[in-house]
């Protein structure tokens, strides 16, 4: 078949549903972000900053249970993102001697389907996030052996700024 004729053909045109990212329902959801340096702020105060490592933009539904925020905690400690001597990405986050920069996001839940204003129904609502978000860090900190973990403060209004290394971008959810 010819380039024009492949072209006009209609059968091998990708759909565009292809195009968007599949949304687990009642899933913890996370933006991971590879980075040379990172900070948040609240009220003009940074509340943490780090270095080297991973800025994690966490999100919970209220079915997330300890398997699936364990999962995602392993999942984050044992991703291979950063380079070797060859410039591969074979190394994890605590080879490459790097940190986390924890910040919770509700707004990861975020349905746009409908109208222009997204719906956060799908996120569990703060009585609910709070305790994942804080067993969430504190399976980060068991499992990763002493790493330096800093995190936004949940709730506030908070300025993250970030220099993506790569950029590396990754999306989770389990």
């Amino acid at each position: 078949m010819a380039t024009a004729e492949w072209k006009q053909d209609r059968r091998f045109r990708t759909p565009h549903s292809a195009f968007r990212i599949p949304a687990v329902r009642g899933a913890v959801r996370v933006v991971l972000q590879r980075v040379s340096k990172a900070a948040v702020r609240v009220s003009g105060s940074t509340v943490g900053s780090i270095g080297v490592g991973y800025v994690v933009l966490a999100g919970f539904a209220p079915t997330d249970t300890d398997a699936t925020l364990d999962w995602m905690a392993e999942k984050i400690l044992g991703l291979r993102l950063f380079g070797d001597a060859q410039g591969k990405m074979n190394l994890d986050l605590d080879e490459a001697g790097g940190a986390l920069l924890v910040v919770s996001q509700f707004t990861l839940y975020g349905d746009a389907h409908k109208g222009r204003r997204p719906s956060f129904t799908a996120a569990a609502p703060p009585a609910v996030a709070i305790p994942l978000y804080e067993r969430f860090l504190a399976l980060l900190k068991e499992r990763s052996g002493g790493m330096r973990i800093e995190t936004g403060e949940f709730g506030a209004m908070m300025d993250v700024e970030l220099v993506n290394d790569g950029p590396v971008t990754v999306i989770l959810d389990k």
